[in-house]
């Protein structure tokens, strides 16, 4: 009998939500599992992983083996260099306490990697959107300034509209009025 660890699929259509378990290696994909060993969220950003280091470094020690991305995700939360690092204590390489000390100075060092994205995630969230903000207060001042002038313009030519009416009325008057002049004469 074979045993795998794999991921189980669950969630609704388009958001994917995973466990990873072992089980025989010839169940279904969504089937029966021996043993959870946590979940894997890959919807978010950076991706939520929740796995038993020491339940997965047991599995692999019995022989249990992964699928590609089950590797990748044990890799990640540092079960196969756990594993590694027994392999040390067992050649009589280090002691215990040593393999313990350099595995938990891994996991302080990817967690502030970890954290150091989040971070950057977050800040560059916070950046797009002072663009966006200043963005759109430049097209406001546009939009007001071309409104403006479209205003004085409209204005300019009622004015200009106004202006040789008055000016045709003061000339036809000028007009009457030198008629009336010679008539009198």
């Amino acid at each position: 009998m074979s045993v795998k660890i794999r991921l189980q699929r669950h969630g609704s259509k388009g958001r994917p939500f995973f466990h990873i378990v072992v089980a025989d290696s010839r169940a279904r994909r969504d089937g029966r599992f021996i043993e959870k060993l946590g979940t894997y969220n890959p919807i978010t950003n950076p991706a939520t992983i929740d796995l038993n280091v020491d339940s997965a470094v047991k599995w692999l020690n019995n022989g249990a083996q992964p699928t590609d991305t089950a590797r990748a995700i044990l890799s990640y939360k540092g079960a196969l260099y756990k594993k590694h690092l027994q392999g040390g204590v067992a050649k009589g390489a280090f002691d215990e306490a040593e393999a313990e000390k350099r595995f938990n100075a891994w996991v302080e060092a990817k967690d502030a990697k970890v954290q150091g994205k989040v971070e950057g995630l977050a800040q560059s969230k916070v950046d797009a959107k002072k663009a966006a903000l200043e963005a759109e207060a430049k097209v406001n001042e546009a939009r007001i300034a071309a409104a403006a002038q479209a205003e004085a313009d409209a204005k300019a030519a009622e004015e200009a509209a106004n202006a040789p009416a008055e000016e045709v009325a003061t000339e036809g008057e000028a007009a009457a009025e030198s008629t009336e002049e010679n008539t009198e004469a």
